[in-house]
């Protein structure tokens, strides 16, 4: 059985997919980019303010299916330039700390979805 995840404190998907689906004990977060939910815009000011508030969108998501961080066990990252790494791998952690951080891989992408420099996905299992 699979149950579909809607937040309202997350943006509404621009196509056809969910925010999440939890099936068997596992949700699929899917990816997030940076839009401010209120106001349906991709937040400015570069990719400090975009990756926080991709980090906020996904717990707002991971909170609504009643998961949090510390049940994430892998992440997505899709970045529209690698020289953001640092600053992102960073930014991240502290949603992550000390032992026991996701599985996760980074990829550098030629384009993502209006814009934006960065994308995140994650697993979490109950």
């Amino acid at each position: 059985m699979k149950r579909v995840i809607l937040s309202s404190k997350a943006p509404a998907p621009i196509g056809p997919y969910s925010q999440a689906i939890e099936a068997n004990g596992t949700l699929y977060v899917s990816g997030q980019i940076p839009i401010n939910p209120a106001t349906g815009e991709v937040v400015a000011g570069g990719i400090e303010p975009q990756t926080q508030q991709v980090m906020k969108n996904i717990k707002a998501i991971l909170e609504e299916a009643g998961y949090s961080f510390d049940q994430v066990v892998k992440t997505t990252i899709l970045l529209d330039d690698l020289a953001n790494f640092n600053t992102v791998n960073t930014l991240y952690g502290e949603y992550f700390p000390g032992e026991g951080a996701p599985a996760r891989e980074t990829y550098q992408v030629a384009k993502l979805p209006k814009g934006v420099a960065v994308e995140i996905s994650c697993i979490a299992v109950k």
